[in-house]
């Protein structure tokens, strides 16, 4: 099992668990502090055999926390560890980073798959919401998790509240509330877990960058979709695992996508007539982002010509990145493509990027 694997693929491995197979305990970091090796909702499964799917930052909280999961799976106690990553020195082998995580190790997740099932669900539609994982008491510590999709989060009443709630899914970021109750047994932690639909990237054109920006954005969270018109450019196997590849007209297929807000499209096409019809197939959609390869002066004949055509006005066209990529002074394939890559990372997480 990949180390790396994201959270909502750990709750599918959750929610895939059956009775009667091996037992396992998942860590979830329910905060963290200051600089850490972990982020607050990280999640690994440690089964009792000793395999670790996923991480929750690696090093010696994630070597402790595995170990302690090991015991937690044997004896059915749910442990909540505090770590402090103030060591002394660096040659010593507690951690240094200066901050500090909790982390939740809990042996009966498998009473969660409905939730987990749920949520991974949600994802498969496209849909948003939030997963709660909640804490009750200290000593000994219990669970629950359920998943409220976007559309439930107002009719929630009580603790946490809908405006936390809220303010986790707008944010993408997950948060943790604590309710210390009148006595440790009523005190209540509530991880909230923003859950969003990964964005789609449509890249129009196998080649060698289209390939390269595939792998880089499938690494950084987009669902990857590659459409070319060549079949030698949609071969399965010029491309990780993961990314959707179709063979067709690209402009025809780009025009019957359902394309919505938090779509992008990267236009790395094999030359200026496919380019300028693609576009031309994608300009008007509410997309997130539009950005198409090109120098200056290619860029400015294509602008003029949809401008002639009154295909779009100017402010339209000027919607779209081009050139595409941010301004790194990239040269080869692969530094292209981590430009562009970079620039659609901007514009998810600032909703606008530097131009070239």
């Amino acid at each position: 099992m990949n180390p790396f694997t994201a959270p909502l693929d750990i709750l599918a491995e959750i929610a895939g668990s059956r009775d009667g197979g091996p037992r396992f305990a998942v860590l979830v970091v329910l905060g963290a502090a200051g600089s850490t090796p972990g982020r607050t909702a990280a999640k690994a499964i440690a089964y009792e055999d000793g395999r670790l799917s996923g991480t929750i930052g690696g090093g010696a909280v994630e070597g402790e926390s595995h170990r302690r999961a090991l015991e937690s799976i044997a004896t059915g106690r749910t442990l909540v560890l505090e770590f402090s990553m103030a060591g002394d020195s660096a040659a010593g082998s507690d951690p240094i980073c200066g901050g500090t995580m909790r982390v939740l190790i809990d042996p009966h997740a498998h009473r969660h798959r409905a939730a987990c099932a749920a949520a991974v669900e949600a994802r498969r539609r496209r849909e948003s919401g939030v997963l709660l994982t909640v804490v009750h008491g200290t000593a000994p510590a219990n669970t629950t998790v359920r998943f409220v999709p976007e559309h439930a989060i107002a009719a929630e009443d009580g603790f946490p509240g809908v405006e936390t709630l809220q303010q986790a899914l707008s944010r993408e970021r997950p948060l943790l509330a604590v309710d210390n109750g009148s006595c440790p047994e009523q005190r209540r932690e509530v991880l909230v877990e923003p859950l969003r639909p990964q964005p789609q990237l449509v890249i129009a054109g196998g080649g060698h960058v289209g390939q390269a920006v595939a792998g880089l954005a499938l690494a950084v969270g987009f669902d990857v979709l590659v459409i070319d018109d060549r079949p030698e450019f949609t071969q399965s196997d010029r491309f990780p695992d993961g990314v959707v590849v179709r063979c067709g007209e690209i402009a025809g297929q780009l025009a019957n996508l359902p394309l919505g807000r938090d779509a992008y499209v990267v236009l790395v096409t094999r030359g200026h007539r496919d380019d300028a019809a693609a576009l031309a197939a994608c300009i008007d959609k509410p997309l997130a982002y539009l950005g198409m390869i090109g120098s200056r002066s290619k860029v400015r004949k294509i602008r003029e010509e949809f401008l002639q055509s009154r295909k779009v006005s100017a402010a339209e066209f000027d919607r779209v990145y081009a050139p595409i990529g941010l301004d790194l002074g990239a040269v080869t394939v692969p530094e292209i493509a981590v430009s562009i890559v970079a620039q659609l990372i901007a514009v998810r997480r600032r909703g606008t990027a530097p131009r070239l």
